[in-house]
């Protein structure tokens, strides 16, 4: 049984991306990595036959877990998903000067690796997009708790909405349970953020959400896909929610 307060947000989230479809239709990307946040974007999207396109990058070094679960979830929502790869030229140039565990050596090599398996990507997704729905929630961390629902990416000149930046990791669950909203197993094994095989680690109890993200570093623990941003009131976000 839902909370009141729950039922709330959803109403919310529903108004939030019934407000993009509408005013930007397939200009609109919802870009998932098929963690839990992201599969009740899923649901929502297919719930009201939201014309916004999914988007997903495959870095090529995801969990054997997530791809078998992507093929389940195209499966059980019959969804279309468009996925993108990085540049094979870049992969072959990075790993050929740095090796193929770079990351490990240097934080300046991971955030390559993460340029360039990740940011590359994304940017070719958002190429002539007008709006960007991400699963990002404010309670993951410091950095996100700065995020807005509906924001501009200062970078892209995009609008960037966040539908359930509000939401937390139990809204989150209440949802998928209530639902029968499918998950990756992953997140049984204790991995509440899941990324790159090499780079995910289950968590400990009592850490935070995504100290198993690059899990030997000790700073901001992003790659690249959001970096900082700034809620703006411009004419173009009039009307979205």
């Amino acid at each position: 049984m839902l909370s009141s307060e729950l039922k709330g947000k959803i109403a919310q989230t529903e108004d939030t991306l019934m407000s993009i479809g509408k005013r930007y239709g397939k200009e609109s990307v919802f870009t998932t990595s098929f963690g839990a946040e992201d599969m009740v974007i899923t649901d929502i999207i297919k719930s009201l036959d939201m014309d916004i396109e999914v988007a997903t990058i495959d870095t090529g070094r995801l969990h054997q877990e997530t791809y078998e679960f992507i093929d389940m979830v195209v499966q059980f929502y019959g969804l279309s998903v468009k996925t993108y790869f990085p540049e094979s030229r870049e992969v072959e140039s990075m790993i050929n000067s740095k090796g193929p565990n770079l990351f490990y050596h240097s934080t300046e090599n991971r955030k390559m690796c993460c340029n360039v398996r990740k940011v590359g990507p994304l940017n070719r997704i958002l190429e002539g997009r007008k709006a960007w729905v991400t699963g990002l929630r404010a309670e993951q961390s410091k950095f996100r708790q700065k995020m807005q629902r509906v924001e501009e990416d200062p970078l892209r000149g995009i609008v960037k909405v966040n539908p359930i930046i509000n939401w937390i990791s139990s809204d989150v669950w209440a949802y998928i349970r209530e639902k029968g909203v499918p998950y990756n197993k992953l997140h049984d094994k204790g991995y509440p953020s899941i990324g790159c095989e090499p780079c995910t680690r289950a968590i400990l109890p009592g850490e935070d959400e995504r100290a198993g993200r690059w899990w030997w570093e000790s700073d901001v623990k992003e790659c690249g896909l959001h970096l900082s941003s700034q809620e703006i009131s411009n004419t173009h976000l009039k009307g979205v929610r």
